[in-house]
């Protein structure tokens, strides 16, 4: 086989793990939400942006959020309803204290919140310091209900 063919059955490969086609158009599997149970998220954060950008978890489950820095850089991690990234939004609050959701996290270091999802809904996560919302330092964790 040439290199040009192999590297197409590769990402061809690589695509029909990740995404399943269906008569009727394109569809894309959702991983099935975290919890009830208390669960840990390791959210990375590198050139400016979150790994995972986007999360499931079931109502009422709490997430506690371990977040590692790997730039070298300050950044934040805000989550919550939006009065919260409201109040947060013009990055005033260069360090945070220990509040539930609300965590500073300096350059090339990690830290540690957690935050209950009580309600069913869309959650945004984020981080305001100066231009980096902007940037697209942002995210979000999808709360499904109960069954």
């Amino acid at each position: 086989m040439n290199t040009a063919l192999r590297i197409i059955v590769a990402v061809a490969v690589a695509l029909s793990t990740s995404v399943s086609v269906y008569a009727a158009g394109t569809h894309v599997e959702l991983p099935a939400p975290l919890g009830p149970a208390d669960v840990t998220v390791v959210m990375e954060i590198a050139h400016s942006r979150f790994a995972p950008a986007q999360l499931r978890v079931v109502e009422g489950t709490t997430v506690r959020f371990v977040v590692r820095n790997a730039d070298p850089i300050n950044h934040e991690f805000i989550v919550g309803p939006p009065e919260v990234h409201a109040r947060h939004r013009f990055g005033t609050e260069a360090v945070h204290p220990p509040v539930p959701g609300e965590v500073s996290v300096p350059a090339l270091e990690r830290a540690v919140t957690s935050f209950t999802f009580d309600d069913a809904g869309t959650f945004e996560f984020a981080c305001h310091l100066a231009g980096h919302y902007d940037y697209g330092m942002r995210g979000a964790v999808e709360v499904v209900p109960k069954i």
